[in-house]
């Protein structure tokens, strides 16, 4: 087994923002994509890689609780730093090392959820 983490669902509330959101801070496209009954924003990865989904429904809301969910910006912590902010999420904690695996900072992203942006 390559990885034990195969996909993640993150919930939102208005998915068009998310998806302008996670474009930004990513630095590429999430890719709209409707399927009978649901449309969601594809987080860009490649097959075999592991991959997301932004996604919309009255049973799951957004959280600034729970598990938190490392995205890569590595290389580009920085832009995707100043991204948060420019695109409707807030900074909670600013670039930080984190010993040998590099550096995170930590953000609500433009629907509520926390998440960590990571850098080697």
């Amino acid at each position: 087994m390559a990885n034990q983490i195969v996909w993640v669902d993150i919930p939102v509330k208005d998915l068009d923002r998310a998806i302008r959101f996670y474009s930004a801070v990513l630095g590429a496209p999430v890719k709209k994509e409707e399927f009978p009954g649901m449309t969601i924003g594809i987080l860009p990865h490649n097959d075999g890689e592991v991959g997301g989904c932004l996604f919309k429904n009255e049973a799951d809301e957004p959280s600034n609780k729970g598990p938190l969910l490392y995205l890569n910006a590595n290389g580009r912590l920085d832009q995707a730093i100043a991204a948060v902010a420019a695109n409707g999420g807030k900074l909670l904690q600013p670039k930080q090392p984190i010993g040998p695996y590099g550096f995170r900072a930590i953000a609500l992203d433009s629907e509520g959820n926390r998440v960590a942006l990571h850098s080697d």
